[in-house]
């Protein structure tokens, strides 16, 4: 060998762990943001035009996001190379997958609907009493 590199075979679980991991700090990155939106819009109080809407948006995203983590214990925790978890691993990876799309919507959604804290720096903007 002369890269001084191993023939082991490739283990599929070392590889989904980590990347699990990446996915993961990628969820808890969204649900921080998500928690951040909620309490801007609790803030902001039921007087907001969407505020039932938003409400309802990021619980959702939330409890999916939840969710979404489960999911990804479940998967990492189940071992690649066994072929009777293939069809298993599978779904729960569809199910993951399509969790993820909708969360993906959803916070389109909420960012479209405005949850941002004005400043009151902007032309336009309403500035929040303290």
């Amino acid at each position: 060998n002369i890269l001084g590199l191993s023939r082991a075979p490739l283990n599929m679980n070392h590889y989904a762990n980590k990347k699990s991991v990446a996915e993961s700090m990628l969820d808890v990155a969204l649900l921080m943001a998500n928690a951040s939106q909620l309490k801007t819009v609790l803030e902001q109080g039921p007087k907001f035009t969407l505020y039932t809407s938003l409400i309802t948006l990021i619980n959702l995203s939330l409890c999916l996001q939840v969710l979404v983590g489960i999911l990804l214990i479940f998967i990492v925790k189940w071992n690649l190379n066994d072929e009777q978890t293939h069809l298993r691993l599978n779904v729960l990876e569809n199910i993951t997958t399509g969790c993820i799309f909708i969360i993906v919507v959803i916070n389109v959604f909420i960012t479209a609907f405005g949850v941002q804290r004005s400043t009151g720096l902007g032309v336009g903007c309403q500035t929040i009493k303290q």
